[in-house]
């Protein structure tokens, strides 16, 4: 994040805009909509800034910009096409602290103009930091179309009543809840249609009909798909942000971690092998208490909660103890990796059917069906299979498979740090090495990883992503295609 994203009171206060052209009239237009106080400096003003000098609306100074026009300013803007100009004003509001903003010229500005979403009191403000502008205004257009002009008067409603919901429940937990419930419901839709009095009456009706008791908690069991946030439901989405706090696994991407609501405390419970930051028992342990205290807990997982991530054994906890609870299901990491690397699970000509196993390793040992899992026109997805996998697949061909058998890995799947290695169960295992992978990691057997090569789509090495390491795809020869 190259800028903190805050709003700035400058109602009644001196701002101070160096220009006098079309886009100096821009920003003035801006600040006065919050309501500054504004000395435009300029030798010369264009139409629309002479028209508001006229009026009173600004003040104006036939001058050539000095430092001591920066007294008792709060926020000044340079929008003339002088870079030498823009530079001297930045310089001099940085050693007064004074923020600036310097047009199209990011790299003098200490904030950045974004693209506004005005539906006073709320605002939505889009920036891209000052590296597309017009990207920015782009998705403030998209977003014009999805927030109603009501939303405005749904806030000032809210704000209304603020001080009767505070006294009415004693529980921040409980108010949280019934302002999630009134925002999103009846009362909503209503002033939305444009019923203002029935808005009132009914959330008047609600506020007297809601009891002041400890709410009841209950635990959110979310699958976070296999790290992209694209993939994430919307049910999902939801949930996240009405969490009160959120328990999280290793495999929960930070990007997915970002979205999850910002004043939510944070528990890290992720395990890896050898490191179990906290048992499973004590992880179902304190699902229970949270929730007992009344809690909307988010319990995140990595890919889907029922698919090697031990939700089953939670929610058994948490049936046993009466805790309400919902399950939200995510995209598999097998699923979601192998469509990432193009290498589709099934396919007519190659797999008529695909097993999902976990090649984590214990005491030495994989407990495997090996006869279950060497057989022809299957798909074979291995999760936890990293460290296991020289194990694998000399298993596999000794089981019946053949060692030139396509095989695949995949680190960091749907990331723009996804690496995809392609060779056979023969070579995959020094392939893996050479290629100094971590995990997570998912790996694929079978005849459809030979599709790879052709249905291969997402290059998260491309200049787009210039700053993420490119994926790495190496034939079973051990070169580079």
């Amino acid at each position: 994040m190259d800028f903190l994203p805050i709003f700035i009171n400058i109602k009644n206060r001196n701002c101070l805009v160096v220009g006098g052209g079309e886009v100096a009239a821009r920003k003035v237009a801006l600040l006065l909509r919050a309501g500054a106080r504004i000395t435009v400096i300029s030798p010369e003003l264009g139409a629309e800034l002479n028209e508001q000098l006229h009026q009173g609306i600004i003040v104006h100074r036939t001058e050539i910009f000095r430092p001591d026009h920066l007294d008792d300013v709060v926020l000044v803007i340079a929008a003339t096409d002088d870079r030498s100009v823009n530079r001297q004003v930045s310089e001099a509001a940085g050693k007064l602290h004074i923020p600036v903003n310097v047009v199209d010229d990011p790299d003098l500005c200490s904030f950045i103009m974004p693209s506004i979403v005005d539906r006073s009191p709320m605002l939505i403000a889009v920036s891209s930091g000052g590296t597309s502008p017009v990207l920015a205004r782009l998705l403030r257009a998209h977003l014009e179309t999805m927030i109603p002009e009501a939303y405005g008067r749904l806030a000032t409603y809210a704000a209304n009543l603020r001080a009767r919901v505070k006294s009415r429940f004693s529980h921040p937990e409980k108010r949280r809840m019934f302002w999630e419930k009134a925002l999103q419901g009846p009362f909503a839709e209503m002033v939305f249609a444009g019923k203002d009095q029935a808005a009132q009456d009914y959330l008047e009706r609600s506020l007297q009909s809601e009891a002041d008791d400890m709410p009841q908690g209950e635990v959110y069991l979310v699958g976070a798909g296999p790290g992209n946030p694209d993939l994430l439901t919307f049910r999902a989405m939801r949930l996240m942000q009405q969490a009160d706090v959120v328990v999280y696994d290793r495999l929960v991407s930070p990007a997915i971690l970002d979205m999850v609501r910002r004043d939510a405390p944070r528990i890290y419970a992720g395990k890896e092998r050898s490191n179990h930051a906290m048992p499973q028992e004590s992880i179902n342990e304190l699902l229970v208490r949270l929730a007992k205290e009344g809690k909307r807990v988010l319990r995140l997982k990595g890919g889907d909660p029922f698919i090697f991530g031990r939700g089953g054994e939670e929610i058994e906890t948490l049936s046993s103890h009466g805790i309400p609870f919902q399950v939200v299901p995510g995209i598999t990491a097998a699923s979601g990796v192998a469509s990432y690397a193009g290498i589709p699970l099934t396919h007519r000509d190659y797999a008529q059917s695909c097993i999902f196993v976990t090649g984590h390793l214990k005491d030495g040992s994989v407990d495997l069906d090996w006869q279950a899992l060497a057989r022809p026109h299957q798909t074979i997805v291995i999760y936890m299979g990293l460290l296991g996998l020289p194990v694998l697949c000399r298993q596999l061909i000794a089981h019946g498979l053949p060692a030139t058998m396509p095989a695949a890995i995949v680190q960091q799947g749907t990331t723009h740090q996804q690496r995809v290695l392609v060779g056979s169960l023969e070579t995959l295992p020094d392939l893996t090495v050479h290629a100094n992978l971590t995990p997570p990691t998912l790996i694929i057997v079978g005849e459809v990883v030979k599709l790879h090569q052709k249905l291969a789509w997402f290059e998260p090495g491309s200049d787009l992503c210039a700053d993420a390491p490119a994926t790495n795809k190496v034939n079973t020869a051990g070169k580079q295609p």
